[in-house]
């Protein structure tokens, strides 16, 4: 059974082309200014319509007050929102009710004292991204092309639909989905020659081991 794959941080057309053509399922864009893979409104939205049916368009923000979700949700054609700041449980759920789009919540793993927030979040969100915890310091909530241990999540489920993200390459990914079960992935970093710059090589060998 192919595994889903989504291909965020994508800034231009030649990349999103390139995610289409490979088989993504999902496209994300950032807002997020400090991330070198950070799009405006306008791109974004000039990005979003060019997708074909079928695959998600998927914002991905930080912390992001009501004011910027607001124009970011008018302005972009959208499928899912996806959180990847420190919005608690409560915060989720308001953006979930205010916009009525589907949310995902990344949630950070370094060891097994996370795990119960994955519980938390998966409680109020629609799907729960398993990322790793970025190092103390990072400037970055993501991206960052660090893996955790998978071996911590082997075995578990949860309540709603989860994908993994976190240092994911075209190399590795065959053993993080046989060591964690995972059935959806995200990738970011290791599909770019350069960071923002995605590759479409690397992605056509990533979706070729995602569905392989």
């Amino acid at each position: 059974m192919p595994v889903s794959v989504k291909i965020c941080g994508l800034s231009d057309r030649a990349g999103l082309d390139a995610a289409v053509a490979a088989g993504a399922r999902y496209v994300g864009f950032v807002f997020f200014a400090k991330s070198p893979r950070a799009v405006s409104v306008e791109t974004a939205a000039a990005l979003a319509v060019e997708v074909p049916p079928g695959i998600a368009k998927v914002a991905l923000v930080v912390d992001a007050d009501d004011t910027t979700l607001d124009e970011i949700v008018a302005r972009v054609p959208l499928d899912m929102l996806q959180l990847h700041g420190r919005e608690t449980p409560a915060r989720v759920a308001e953006i979930r009710a205010r916009h009525g789009l589907p949310v995902m919540k990344a949630v950070g793993v370094a060891s097994e004292a996370d795990l119960p927030m994955l519980d938390a979040y998966a409680a109020v969100a629609d799907q729960i991204l398993v990322d790793a915890k970025p190092p103390a310091g990072a400037a970055l909530p993501g991206g960052n092309g660090l893996a955790f241990d998978w071996r911590l999540i082997a075995g578990r489920r949860w309540s709603v639909p989860w994908m993994l993200a976190g240092g994911l390459t075209p190399e590795n990914l065959a053993e993080a989905v046989a060591r964690t079960g995972a059935r959806q992935v995200d990738v970011s970093s290791g599909v770019e020659s350069a960071p923002g710059i995605k590759d479409a090589v690397r992605i056509g060998a990533f979706l070729t081991a995602a569905h392989g």
